[in-house]
């Protein structure tokens, strides 16, 4: 025997306000996360991409996940006097190989000089292109990424660090906050031109703040703290109502 109608529409309802919840405590979590990254250099920050069910007669039945955007805007230089920090102005990623081989992309990195003349972040990424001689006493970056080394018997050039681009940036898989790998959907790694008069230019001795603004981000978490209590609300009625119907069919 089919349930009573009323019966249908509260459980309907209370589907409806507890996806909510689970839509909005995702929310909070990656508002949280951005927040947590927000003094990471060359963070980028995320949302949520949510959509609205319904049923074949389109009455609304909650709330569905469908998943995570990432904002490629920049966030602004700071320049840090670091030997080999580097960042980006305009479009484009540096890539970084780690000790597995395995190529990542990254928006801005501070690097330092290891033994073998490679340039490593923290994590002992290398920067991709690049070998530092051992006879050079320092090295400079143009805006197009063309590397010289100074040597005491002169200058010499050991190549240009290269950016990429991706068609779908947003398709690019996150390894940690500021670190992306290549995936089927996001396409090919395509090489953007840097320079002056180019849009894209590299800067030495700088580093790309997150994008994350603090204060927009406080109100997104006040705004979905809400919609998660409001949506608990939701279901405790729902739920009480259910009660209710229940005690009644028992008579």
């Amino acid at each position: 025997m089919s349930p009573p109608y009323r019966e249908v529409q509260m459980n309907r309802a209370l589907y409806a306000a507890a996806s909510g919840m689970a839509a909005q405590q995702a929310n909070l979590d990656t508002i949280s996360d951005n927040l947590a990254n927000a003094d990471v250099p060359g963070f980028k920050e995320r949302s949520r991409v949510f959509a609205q069910l319904a049923a074949p007669d389109g009455t609304g039945l909650g709330t569905s996940i469908v998943g995570q955007r990432t904002t490629f805007t920049a966030g602004k230089l700071e320049k840090t006097g670091g030997p080999f920090d580097l960042a980006i102005s305009g479009p484009g990623l540096l890539r970084i190989i780690d000790a597995s081989g395995a190529t990542m992309y990254t928006r801005s990195d501070s690097f330092s000089r290891s033994a073998d003349g490679s340039l490593r972040d923290a994590n002992g990424r290398r920067l991709a292109d690049i070998v530092i001689p051992p006879q050079a006493t320092s090295v400079s970056v143009d805006r197009s990424g063309m590397v010289t080394a100074h040597t005491s018997a002169g200058e010499k050039h050991l190549g240009r660090i290269y950016l990429y681009a991706f068609d779908a940036p947003d398709a690019l898989r996150r390894i940690d906050g500021a670190t992306f790998a290549q995936t089927s959907a996001s396409g090919s790694p395509l090489r953007v031109d840097c320079g002056p008069g180019k849009t894209s230019t590299l800067h030495f001795g700088m580093l790309e703040k997150s994008n994350v603004s603090i204060i927009a981000s406080m109100m997104e978490l006040l705004t979905a703290q809400r919609a998660y209590e409001a949506d608990a609300k939701g279901v405790q009625a729902a739920d009480e109502m259910l009660r209710i119907a229940d005690n009644l069919n028992r008579g």
